[in-house]
């Protein structure tokens, strides 16, 4: 009986107030789901909604069955609560009220 080969990959998340790594055995076959399942940061983090949160490996949005390769990296990605560009779009703005030398 020829025994199955176990890859390593990683689960990331990040809260505000802390980071989490966590390395995972897994067979193969396995997908981004049944990885992220498997290494139990859904108890460690109760407020991850795979349903409605983005996934992605090394940095590139991936869907929960996207396969997994060794090594990989799974992120899972909150919400961002402000729009990147509009910040910057505020930000260049001219600030009015000032004098100008």
């Amino acid at each position: 009986m020829k025994k199955r080969e176990t890859w390593r990959v990683e689960v990331a998340y990040s809260s505000p107030s802390r980071q989490e790594l966590i390395e995972v055995p897994t067979q193969p076959d396995a997908t981004v789901e049944q990885v992220i399942r498997e290494s139990g940061i859904l108890k460690t983090f109760p407020e991850i909604d795979l349903s409605c949160q983005q996934v992605g490996i090394y940095g590139e949005i991936a869907s929960l069955q996207d396969p997994v390769h060794d090594g990989d990296r799974v992120e899972i990605y909150r919400a961002l609560l402000a729009d990147p560009k509009e910040i910057r779009k505020r930000r260049a703005k001219p600030r009015t009220g000032r004098k100008k030398k």
